[in-house]
């Protein structure tokens, strides 16, 4: 009678063994399901990004302003290096977009808990790398023309007075001061729509790697 009880616990022990191994195997795939999902609409959101990018640019290109801006550049010199800038940046982010991909595609393929938190991990870093470059990228452009106009409207208001005089000091230090309060301000406008949407994102990503981690100890 021992030996059967014997026995009998042995097998409940085995079945309970099995049982938690198909659960965390469930739990596992649906992490993995999640986490998925979720490097997809990255994938997804930096394309429509670009893609706004690209039509927004088509379209200032066919202005008067940004005709006047190219002749304006071609005369200074500087024409090619603006061509180059503008073709560094677009491959910088069709780099990162072709990264998401690459994550999104690893993730759906990983076997074990510890390549999932690993490629969760790198996801998250190419993510904020990705934001990072964004957000500079605009504060420099923005500066960059905010200077140019600045120039601009004053060389033109020289010419419509006659003056030839240099840059007063104090125009040129408020110049500087509101061109920098105006790009922090936007650059953190940016900031706060890149948070809440990819933030959004990388919260629900980190949630996914906390489960898988418990699962590992």
């Amino acid at each position: 009678m021992m030996e059967e009880l014997d026995l009998l616990k042995k097998d409940w022990k085995k079945s309970e063994t099995n049982f938690q191994q198909k659960t965390e195997g469930d739990i596992y795939r649906m992490l993995q399901k999640k986490s998925t999902s979720i490097v997809k609409w990255i994938f997804i959101i930096s394309l429509i990004e670009l893609s706004a990018g690209i039509v927004l640019s088509l379209l200032l290109s066919f202005t008067k302003y940004d005709k006047e801006n190219v002749e304006f550049i071609k005369e200074i010199g500087g024409y090619t290096y603006y061509v180059a800038v503008t073709i560094i940046l677009y491959a910088v982010v069709l780099y990162f977009i072709y990264r998401f991909y690459k994550m999104f595609r690893k993730i759906a393929v990983d076997d074990n808990t510890k390549k999932l938190m690993s490629t969760i991990l790198k996801t998250r870093k190419i993510v904020k790398q990705y934001i990072a470059f964004n957000l500079t990228a605009f504060a420099v452009i923005f500066i960059a023309a905010g200077s140019y106009g600045f120039y601009k409207g004053y060389s033109s208001g020289i010419v419509t007075n006659g003056d030839v005089t240099k840059f007063p000091l104090e125009v040129t230090v408020v110049g500087i001061i509101i061109l920098v309060v105006v790009t922090a301000v936007l650059t953190g406008i940016f900031w706060l729509v890149y948070k809440l949407i990819y933030g959004w994102l990388l919260k629900r990503l980190f949630i996914n790697y906390q489960e898988l981690k418990k699962m590992d100890l």
